[in-house]
């Protein structure tokens, strides 16, 4: 062997010993600035891992979320030491069930739904108040004649279930229809098409969203009848963050630091609206919308947010009056059997440390 080969045989072998006793734990250790699951943690060399928050949307990817997205694509969660995992909801999706069971840390769902949940029993709490009026609208073609509520009785009302239905249910209750017997209650989709197909009379449509899918089809709105759950006095409060309680009290913490990512997520969607769309768009599913629809969405999210009178630092905040209209709304029209207790359902400090960094 010539002297050579004989060194090259030597290093190979130093090599092969020093790549055993790295895999043996000989000292060597993953880079500091990269979790065991590989996700980049905050702060760079000698940071702790980013701890794991699983938020569960109450519908699919949009920019009714948009706030929640800019959060993750500006990188305030891993600011707070969060690595935040965005769940899709869905018309099937209970997202108080996710937050229960623990498929989710964070939840968001309706005031009113988070209502009428803790009356059956789950403990849950809110966190805080992400839009402040309600976006609801019942909307019938004119060609149906319904032109007053009362005129839905025996008609085929199509709204979303799982935890968007009781601004529907309070209205009929207002007009003196019994949902189960005066109406047909029908299961709306995702999209629109049973609107236009007929085979519902009279549709749920949020203002942000379904009311515009109706006008870009080519309806107008001198054609059609629109119903405002706010106008009738029925709203009720809608987009809420919300938690389980014994989960908030282990870690009181990480959830402050959730909201105040989220809420820093949503003044600064609201300020770029242009870039925080093209971020929706990175998420929402292939040929499900389109980059128009959801400008328009975010325009109108951002008055349910930031209404006028509203600085930056009272997005998320609690409007007492809305609030207790909201638990009102939910017994007069037997949502719930008994007086919501408004200071174990709602967490005002979180929100309040939160809005206070």
């Amino acid at each position: 062997m010539s002297n050579r080969r004989g060194i090259m045989v030597c290093s190979m072998l130093l090599a092969a010993v020093m790549l055993l006793l790295t895999a043996c734990g000989g000292g060597a250790t993953a880079p500091a600035n990269v979790t065991s699951s590989g996700t980049p943690a905050a702060g760079g060399s000698g940071a702790k891992p980013l701890q794991k928050v699983k938020i569960q949307l109450k519908w699919v990817p949009q920019a009714q979320f948009a706030g929640i997205y800019a959060a993750k694509e500006k990188g305030y969660f891993a600011e707070e030491g969060i690595d935040a995992e965005i769940v899709p909801g869905g018309p099937d999706v209970i997202i108080e069930q996710q937050v229960v069971n623990g498929a989710a840390h964070i939840g968001v769902t309706s005031l009113d739904s988070l209502f009428v949940n803790r009356d059956n029993g789950l403990p849950l709490v809110s966190l805080a108040q992400v839009s402040q009026k309600s976006s609801y609208r019942l909307i019938a073609k004119k060609e149906k004649g319904i032109d007053a509520p009362e005129k839905m009785k025996g008609k085929k009302v199509g709204t979303w279930m799982g935890s968007q239905q009781f601004q529907v249910l309070a209205f009929m209750e207002k007009y003196g229809l019994d949902p189960k017997k005066d109406i047909s209650l029908v299961k709306q989709g995702f999209t629109m098409d049973q609107f236009f197909s007929d085979q519902l009379d009279v549709a749920t449509a949020t203002i942000y969203n379904e009311y515009y899918v109706v006008l870009e089809s080519g309806v107008k709105e001198a054609d059609l009848h629109v119903f405002s759950l706010e106008e009738a006095g029925v709203a009720m409060l809608e987009d809420t963050l919300i938690a389980k309680k014994d989960w908030l009290d282990a870690n009181r913490d990480l959830a402050v630091k959730t909201v105040r990512a989220i809420l820093k997520g949503w003044n600064y969607a609201i300020d770029h609206q242009e870039e925080t769309v093209d971020t929706v768009m990175k998420n929402v599913s292939a040929g499900s919308t389109t980059k128009g629809h959801q400008t328009t969405m975010l325009m109108e999210m951002a008055k349910l947010v930031r209404p006028p009178g509203f600085k930056p630092e009272d997005v998320g905040r609690f409007d007492d009056a809305s609030v207790k209209r909201t638990a009102d709304i939910a017994l007069k029209y037997g949502l719930i059997k008994k007086p919501a207790e408004l200071d174990q359902a709602i967490d005002k400090k979180v929100f309040e440390a939160a809005a206070a960094k």
